[in-house]
């Protein structure tokens, strides 16, 4: 899989608060979806589903920066790096239909068994990140 990983989706009517653009918690929502992609896309998302493993977010910051408005293109940019034990993502959203950077966010996420005990990172997945 190639990095930076992209995404791309369209900004829909339901996402918008009162003010006609895409309510702040929905940002979260697209940085989200590209994290589940890469990981449908790498195999990994499989694997940990059928090896009882769990991705989980412990923490994320994001910046807010331009609005986005209803069926504007966007586009996710994701990077990754590990600093053991988090698999950190480092996610932009761009604007396609005016090319600016709308947010910019960075989320830790650690890798769980069932029993809730953290994990180490496979290394397959160190080696996509590289």
């Amino acid at each position: 899989m190639d990095m930076p990983y992209k995404y791309l989706t369209e900004v829909r009517g339901y996402e918008l608060d009162s003010f006609g653009h895409v309510n702040n918690a929905t940002y979260l929502n697209y940085t989200e979806q590209a994290r589940w992609n890469i990981l449908k896309e790498s195999g990994f998302l499989n694997d940990f589903i059928n090896s009882g493993m769990f991705l989980v977010v412990v923490e994320t910051n994001i910046r807010y920066m331009r609005e986005l408005k209803m069926f504007d293109n966007i586009e996710i940019i994701t990077t990754l790096k590990q600093e053991s034990p988090y698999l950190i993502f480092y996610q932009e959203i761009f604007n396609k239909t005016t090319n600016e950077k709308s947010c910019k966010a960075k989320t830790k996420t650690l890798l769980i068994n069932k029993e809730r005990i953290t994990q180490d990172l496979p290394p397959e997945l160190i080696g996509i990140i590289k």
